[in-house]
């Protein structure tokens, strides 16, 4: 059982900069997928970005190409996402999830509590 925790949210005006941190716990063996997802009440929870960990590569909604960054945090169990630029649209409660699967492929079945992100006009 893959245990995540979020931190870092909070609120900033736009234009600002946030950074999300995900811990995972209670995983050994190979590297695994872990993702960030954001939600907003009445909306379908949307894939941000994901990063195959100790590898590297990386995946991006294409709302966040170009503001937001997802890297490993010098531990191989410890990813951040940088979000820069950040408009009122980024408002949500962001959740960290894990998928196994070191190539991102197939579902993100551990989920963190997630940390809400309010970006104000």
């Amino acid at each position: 059982q893959v245990q995540l925790k979020e931190s870092g949210g909070g609120s900033v005006q736009a234009g600002g900069s946030l950074r999300l941190s995900c811990t995972a716990s209670g995983y050994t063996g190979n590297n695994i997928c872990i993702g960030w997802f954001r939600q907003v009440p009445g909306k379908e929870r949307e894939g941000v970005a994901a990063i195959r960990t100790g590898i590297g590569g990386t995946f991006y909604a294409d709302s966040a190409l170009g503001r937001f960054n997802i890297s490993q945090d010098g531990t191989e169990n410890t990813v951040s996402l940088q979000m820069n630029g950040l408009k009122p649209e980024d408002t949500a409660m962001y959740y960290c999830a894990a998928n196994r699967n070191s190539l991102c492929q197939g579902s993100f079945n551990y989920w963190g509590q997630g940390t809400q992100v309010t970006v104000s006009s």
